[in-house]
């Protein structure tokens, strides 16, 4: 005699739970998989002295233009603009877009570089909102400037690229300090293999250091959790995630930070898409789509090696419009490129590149927040055991600690990008400590950013500058 049927809501309740388990367990695992690809190629890549390098490229480095979108950076644009001023590369131009600012920015540019218009026309090669004027530096000719009507990040940068005459062009952040052979270190790739179209390199943060004449006096950890807990998100991302997609061709993203591209491609994509929240997402997402779907050979590459220092977001409003953003910039892009999702004619980029956007942005933020009410729910009322609520609860908080702790042990043994005594464990506590409300509340601003994506709020926000110490 058998026994009576289960009820219906505990057969859906072992459903759900089975899916949340599958998302957790598999990003868990592909994470993991990062880890180990990461650090093999760490180690077959061994870090080159910077005078070695300069002195092996002399006469092969190609010209580039370092473009800096700016609106509202009175309080950084000057410290950033010195570090690019003293990078350790001859065939260099600056373009800084002041793209509308409502503060000083531009005051500031004009006043400390002497700025006289240039009176030639600017060519129209990619779209942009209406330029008011250009201007070159008489303190140091590298240096021009373009004001105009403010039309978002890659508006500017499109503004920038039509100006531009090098070969290649770098895109940084207004509030961003390049470290002195940054560029040198990015043309590598290029230098290494003609395919080369792209290259991402590392960011950390900036929150706290002392800046001088546009350079980092002593790398250290800051005292405060959030720019903590971003430095492990970066090292994590950075170090482990996009390395180990490099390895596949399949990497999706180059920071908005930092970036080096081949101008004639960028060119025949039309630019940046001027609409995108996520432009940095987009444009290589696209540059793979064009490559492939011409099936022309391409490398996208990526430096490991510290290439720029950013400030981060340090108060949780702010962070969380930030984050928020970065979730409806991901989706844009993937409904946008949706066809390429999980299609082998796209190679890696198309199955594990999407798949990860799948995976992480598209149904990540949504099962996590369902775990967080359901699982709790079902244990309460019968359909969970506390050993299946246990088991997840080790495998989010446990595996997630583990990776991030084990992208710190990778930079700490490849890279020692925080050397001072007592960082690393201030970074492994915060690896820890990340786990226990601050994920959580983490997916909760990427779940709000699939509210605004599917009501039309795309929105920039503000993200207001602290400046940089010392400077």
């Amino acid at each position: 005699m058998t026994g009576a049927p289960e009820p219906f809501w505990i057969d859906a309740a072992e459903a759900v739970t089975a899916v949340i388990f599958a998302s957790a367990i598999l990003q868990n695992f592909v994470m993991i998989a990062q880890l180990a690809i990461a650090a093999s190629a760490l180690r077959a890549r061994p870090v080159v002295d910077s005078v070695l390098l300069e002195r092996r490229s002399r006469g092969l480095l190609p010209s580039i233009s370092v473009i800096a979108p700016a609106f509202n950076e009175e309080r950084t644009i000057l410290v950033s603009l010195r570090s690019m001023l003293s990078l350790n590369y001859e065939k260099l131009e600056i373009i800084i877009v002041n793209d509308g600012s409502s503060d000083a920015t531009f005051a500031k540019l004009a006043t400390a570089y002497d700025l006289a218009p240039i009176l030639e026309p600017l060519p129209v090669l990619l779209p942009h909102k209406p330029v008011r004027g250009v201007y070159r530096s008489r303190v140091d000719d590298r240096l021009i400037v373009i004001d105009k009507v403010n039309g978002g990040k890659a508006d500017a940068q499109n503004a920038a690229i039509n100006l531009s005459r090098a070969s290649y062009f770098c895109i940084v952040d207004g509030d961003t300090i390049l470290e002195r052979d940054a560029l040198l270190r990015a043309a590598q790739p290029f230098l290494e293999d003609p395919r080369t179209i792209a290259v991402g390199g590392a960011l950390r943060v900036a929150n706290g250091l002392d800046i001088r004449d546009g350079r980092v006096e002593g790398v250290r950890v800051s005292s405060r959790f959030l720019p903590r807990v971003q430095i492990v998100e970066y090292l994590r991302s950075f170090l482990m995630a996009r390395l180990a997609w490099t390895q596949l061709n399949a990497l999706m993203i180059i920071s908005g930070a930092f970036g080096l591209f081949r101008r004639d491609v960028v060119v025949e994509i039309g630019g940046y898409a001027t609409g995108s929240l996520g432009e940095d997402l987009d444009i290589v997402v696209r540059l793979h789509r064009h490559m492939l779907e011409r099936r022309r050979d391409y490398r996208i590459g990526f430096v490991p090696e510290p290439a720029c220092w950013t400030e981060v977001p340090e108060s949780l409003t702010v962070l969380g419009r930030q984050r928020s953003r970065w979730q409806v910039g991901a989706l844009q892009c993937f409904f946008q490129n949706k066809r390429m999702a999980l299609n082998p004619r796209y190679t890696w980029v198309g199955t594990l590149g999407f798949g990860h956007i799948i995976l992480v942005d598209l149904l990540g933020p949504i099962l996590e927040v369902l775990g967080y009410f359901t699982l709790p729910l079902f244990w309460l009322f019968g359909a969970l055991s506390w050993t299946h609520l246990a088991a997840f609860a080790a495998l989010v908080f446990g595996l997630g600690t583990f990776t991030s702790i084990a992208s710190l042990m990778l930079a700490e043994f490849q890279l020692r990008p925080y050397p001072a005594p007592g960082d690393l464990a201030k970074l492994g506590s915060a690896a820890i400590l990340e786990n226990f409300g601050y994920r959580q509340l983490h997916n909760f601003w990427r779940l709000r950013g699939w509210w605004h994506y599917l009501t039309s709020q795309n929105s920039w926000g503000e993200m207001p500058r602290l400046g940089f110490q010392s400077d």
